[in-house]
């Protein structure tokens, strides 16, 4: 068949495509040659499907449903991999066998979840406990040796981005300076090791057979847990912004959150500051003002 990405992942992949990046262009002959070398029967692209990686449902040789998952170098495939396969499946979805090909392509054959129900189907308040059940689960002392990096060297290249954007932006200066003020402030001191998920929200938990929700999609990174749960808190954004108690509603959620999964609250509530203003000059940046000014509205809340 043939492969053809979703549009949503070409948007997506074309805003940060360093020049001459061809991977979109060699990405259905990299999927044609993964499903052909294990014999797998293909059912169909997931539509819309990420905004990283081509994920393609097949059936392997056995007849046995899973995922082929193929990402560019830059979307991190094999710190995916090291990940996943140190979880093996506690909490997260279950990474199956490889080859040498496999590593070499970015390709990671996965466990069948149910790809279009995620814990944001459930009513937000179910949705937030279930989600944040399954993130407790990941957070598990990193493999000795690893070489993920850390939330300092994460945060840190994306400071040097945030100041840049100030600069050509001078209306996001004073969110961009208290996001890196709160940044310093809470690298000051020893870190805290955990395995995380590093893009944790609503909908990379889905359905399973095996568990109930299993996370999917982790750019993991070591550090602290409440810059894992930072991203979870501005879930359904769109929503907290529409509604005259969206503030409110704000602080209430970084209370929960939390005091359910003992995070000390001002450290959530200064990563959470952090991450929506770098993800707002960010949107700035590439061209997506909607999604930038909903960012940055959020952030000046905190």
């Amino acid at each position: 068949m043939a492969f053809e990405p979703p549009q949503r992942l070409v948007r997506a992949l074309g805003e940060t495509a360093p020049a001459g990046d061809d991977w979109l262009a060699r990405l259905p002959e990299a999927a044609e040659r993964a499903v052909t070398r294990r014999g797998s029967t293909v059912e169909r692209v997931q539509v819309p499907g990420g905004r990283s990686s081509l994920v393609v449902l097949i059936r392997r040789a056995d007849g046995s449903p899973a995922v082929l998952k193929l990402a560019p170098p830059r979307a991190r495939p094999e710190s995916e991999r090291a990940a996943l396969a140190h979880w093996a499946g506690l909490g997260a979805v279950q990474l199956l066998d490889a080859d040498p090909e496999d590593v070499a392509e970015g390709v990671l054959l996965l466990e069948r979840l149910h790809p279009d129900v995620s814990v944001r189907s459930l009513p937000e308040a179910k949705a937030l406990l279930e989600a944040a059940g399954t993130l407790r689960r990941l957070w598990v002392e990193p493999p000795a040796g690893h070489v993920f990096e850390t939330v300092g060297e994460r945060t840190g290249r994306q400071a040097a981005a945030m100041r840049a954007g100030a600069e050509a932006d001078p209306g996001t200066a004073p969110l961009v300076d208290a996001a890196l003020a709160a940044r310093e402030e809470l690298l000051a001191g020893p870190p805290e090791q955990r395995l995380l998920h590093g893009t944790f929200r609503q909908s990379k938990v889905l359905s399973g057979d095996r568990m109930p929700w299993l996370a999917v999609g982790p750019d993991p990174v070591v550090g602290e847990s409440a810059f894992d749960l930072a991203r979870l808190v501005r879930d359904r954004v769109e929503d907290l912004i529409a509604a005259p108690s969206g503030p409110s509603t704000t602080r209430r959620r970084i209370k929960r959150l939390a005091e359910s999964l003992e995070v000390d609250q001002e450290r959530l509530r200064g990563w959470t500051l952090f991450r929506a203003v770098e993800s707002g000059v960010r949107a700035l940046r590439v061209g997506r003002p909607k999604d930038g000014e909903l960012l940055l509205e959020f952030a000046s809340w905190l």
